[in-house]
């Protein structure tokens, strides 16, 4: 049976990919940091069959203390602070938590273990920034627009020089914006949603910006199937279509039988010192190679969204 430890497994990929992983009858692991309240919410229905440790991937030695102890086949780095726009605010924490953190995953796995594992590196759409081309691929120059991506551009290259320098499985998934239920409410996606599902009013920053939006539960899939190819890479992981936000809350206050323009209104202080995009993914390496395509389109995305957060609504009363 193989084992598999997922950092930032209690967020939205972390709970879909051990649920995932369960299924194909892994032993699934994970590191939690310790906090004063639960954060384990997204992996509830199933937190009994997972083994969980009390840990922070900004500790070198508890990280390699927690992979020899485990012995993992192998590991999935999705920990991070991922909000771009709170990176701006969160500058040193966003670089060490999303761009040193990934370097001590890597050191915990050289020296703990001697880096015989597989290791799955969450690398982001981000780092393209400012596009210097669209769609993007895994030839794009990144161009990062914010401190997140910059971080991710560290921790991305760094996965490169482990891989080369000491012959290191680390396979970079760069995926593209992928949503559902359980993603965060700080999130602009989560955010119109769940407001056009109560019929409220939602104030927003930059309706024009483009993004590839798709379904986490096929991303965390393609995940997977990186690390049981033969030799690390990486893939573009996106649906090849992009849309804006305004085209975001047309159909989700439209899904609701709302015109949008009456509940959606915009201020410049949500809007990013500097912008990313247009963001749209080529995929078809990973389909090529991984045999992977999206399986949800954006119109459908949203529908799940709306009718998990209407779902959720009904179960209170």
């Amino acid at each position: 049976m193989k084992k598999a430890l997922i950092t930032g497994i209690t967020g939205q990929d972390g709970s879909y990919l051990a649920e995932l992983l369960l299924e194909k009858g892994y032993e699934v692991y994970g590191i939690i940091r310790r906090c004063s309240t639960s954060n384990v919410y997204n992996i509830r229905d199933y937190a009994d069959k997972i083994k969980l440790y009390r840990g922070d991937i900004l500790d070198l030695n508890s990280l390699m203390g927690i992979v020899n102890t485990i012995q993992p086949d192998e590991i999935y780095n999705l920990a991070a602070q991922s909000d771009a726009g709170l990176s701006f605010e969160l500058p040193h924490y966003t670089i060490n938590a999303t761009g040193i953190g990934a370097l001590n995953v890597f050191e915990a796995c050289r020296n703990a273990i001697k880096g015989k594992v597989k290791i799955y590196q969450a690398s982001s759409s981000e780092m393209f920034g400012k596009v210097v081309e669209t769609p993007q691929n895994e030839l794009t120059p990144f161009n990062p627009a914010n401190p997140y991506a910059a971080a991710k551009v560290f921790a991305h290259n760094m996965a490169h020089i482990y891989r080369d320098s000491y012959k290191m499985f680390i396979s970079c998934g760069i995926l593209f914006n992928h949503e559902s239920p359980r993603r965060g409410t700080d999130f602009v996606t989560q955010k119109v949603c769940a407001l056009a599902a109560s019929k409220r009013d939602v104030t927003l920053g930059n309706l024009s910006g483009e993004r590839d939006w798709g379904y986490a539960p096929d991303y965390v899939k393609a995940m997977w199937l990186m690390l049981q190819q033969d030799k690390p890479d990486d893939f573009v992981i996106a649906t090849g279509e992009k849309h804006t936000v305004e085209d975001l809350c047309k159909e989700a206050y439209g899904y609701m039988g709302l015109d949008w323009t009456k509940y959606v209104s915009t201020s410049n202080t949500l809007i990013r010192p500097t912008e990313t995009g247009p963001l749209v993914g080529d995929y078809s390496k990973a389909k090529k190679i991984l045999g992977w395509e999206p399986t949800v389109k954006f119109k459908d995305l949203i529908g799940i969204m709306i009718n998990a957060r209407l779902d959720r609504e009904r179960s209170k009363n």
